[in-house]
């Protein structure tokens, strides 16, 4: 997990079950693994969109084993590796009922990643995002 540390910059886009576009922003994420303490690791999150909105967050996860266990404001849930990849399946706090299973998927080289959230809503697929994002530092 520590070969995604640093500054991603991309475009989220959100889908509807069946494909159609709901949303689409830019993004730029911090991802920190601090030298010593708790937390293990910290994410920061910033959100921007055509329209001049801008939502920020950040996210602390502790090591529990081989996950990264996370309870935020908006979910609780885990990160693990699955050989090259990152799985994660998180339970909304802000959103009654849903959840999301993320996978990410970095190019060889580290210089992009491929981000995918399958959301469910009570047990049926609800939304997907696709998040396509490179290394910016």
């Amino acid at each position: 997990m520590r070969a995604h540390e640093g500054v991603w910059e991309g475009v989220y886009t959100h889908l509807d079950a069946h494909g159609r576009e709901l949303d689409r922003h830019g993004a730029r994420v911090v991802c920190e693994f601090p030298a010593s303490g708790d937390p293990f690791y910290v994410q920061h999150i910033r959100f921007t969109w055509a329209d001049g909105r801008v939502r920020e967050d950040r996210f602390d996860g502790r090591i529990e084993g081989e996950r990264i266990v996370f309870d935020t404001h908006t979910f609780t849930g885990a990160a693990w590796e699955s050989g090259a990849h990152v799985l994660l399946h998180l339970d909304r706090k802000d959103e009654p009922g849903a959840h999301f299973v993320e996978i990410i998927v970095m190019a060889p080289d580290g210089r992009t990643r491929a981000r995918t959230w399958h959301w469910f809503r009570d047990g049926v697929l609800v939304r997907r995002t696709l998040c396509d994002e490179r290394r910016a530092g």
